[in-house]
């Protein structure tokens, strides 16, 4: 037996429940994976209120790190022992152990811990392929990224500067614009009390940047054009405060002949190559301290219903993760 928290019915963090699941074998091309740390992101909560719909009842969870246990047959890439990390479909990360595709593994190299792993294999191939898959970004450019304190923002930052890239950062709070600059940021907005496309407007001397990072979504998305230079990229990979409103074609055009696009992680990493390649650089930038992962929020497994709580509060800075 292992546990697990699944839910049956969409709705607040009180519709998950911590059970005990009947776990089996893997089967042909399967591993048993124990789990060591399990991450904790954003887009969790979507699953769980049902904005990205999934069969009922469900596993909880996407992203772990552990060690596998078993392999089924037809499996040749890993076998028992073998250190792992992992992102993606299927859902039920948040348990002990799980039976899962093997292709969806990425091997795990002894430098980096699993609650690392399990804290930034999402956060941290999202930053990958937002930095050096969706624009051809040089050294000198300028970019503004929304939510510049969480997960994803403090690695993007830290990747940024080591690419060249200036960051115009958007936070709540003087705490969050604290943590933002000791990751790099170079421009820090605190948007609850400065209009956002002024200021970039004013860093900018005018002209705006050429490409904006938005995973905050519906409150952001008219800022973020507004922030846009001429034919300038608006990328919108998340929606944190609600899906971006319908696009008006004619906005775009008079703002600038502007750009939208809405990438999703799982389109990047389909191919095993290319997510091997983009998980080689990540891990090398971490393994070697470039990159820091700092994990500020720990939680048992089983307080599931507390993490979503305080992920959807906005008290959260930089990572999260589970721990058993």
């Amino acid at each position: 037996m292992a546990q697990a928290v699944r839910f049956c019915e969409t709705g607040g963090p009180e519709v998950l429940r911590w059970e005990e699941v009947e776990l089996g074998g893997p089967g042909r091309a399967e591993v048993r994976v124990r789990h060591e740390a399990v991450g904790l992101n954003f887009a969790d909560t979507y699953f769980r209120t049902g904005l990205y719909p999934v069969p009922l009842p469900a596993g909880m969870g996407v992203e772990a790190a552990g060690v596998v246990e078993a392999v089924g047959r037809g499996v040749t890439d890993f076998e028992p022992g073998d250190r792992v990390t992992y992102t993606g479909s299927p859902l039920g990360a948040y348990s002990t152990a799980r039976v899962m595709p093997a292709a969806h593994l990425i091997g795990l190299p002894d430098a980096i811990a699993f609650d690392t792993a399990a804290s930034m294999t999402m956060r941290g191939l999202t930053t990958a392929y937002l930095l050096r898959r969706i624009h051809p970004l040089q050294a000198g450019d300028t970019v503004l990224l929304h939510a510049a304190a969480g997960g994803v923002g403090l690695i993007f930052t830290q990747w940024a500067k080591l690419l060249g890239i200036t960051v115009i950062g958007t936070v709540s709070s003087e705490a969050k614009a604290e943590v933002a600059r000791a990751h790099g940021c170079d421009h820090v907005v605190i948007y609850t009390r400065e209009n956002v496309a002024a200021r970039v407007r004013e860093i900018t001397g005018g002209a705006g940047v050429p490409l904006v990072y938005d995973s905050i979504g519906a409150t952001t998305f008219q800022s973020s054009l507004d922030s846009l230079s001429r034919r300038g990229l608006l990328v919108c990979f998340g929606t944190a405060s609600g899906p971006v409103p319908p696009i008006d074609a004619m906005q775009l055009a008079a703002k600038g002949s502007l750009f939208v696009t809405r990438p999703a992680l799982a389109d990047y990493i389909a191919d095993s190559a290319e997510r091997g390649a983009l998980a080689d650089e990540l891990f090398a930038h971490v393994a070697a301290g470039r990159i820091r992962i700092e994990i500020n929020q720990r939680y048992a497994l089983p307080d599931a219903v507390r993490a979503h709580r305080d992920l959807e509060s906005g008290s959260s800075i930089g990572s999260s993760v589970f721990t058993l």
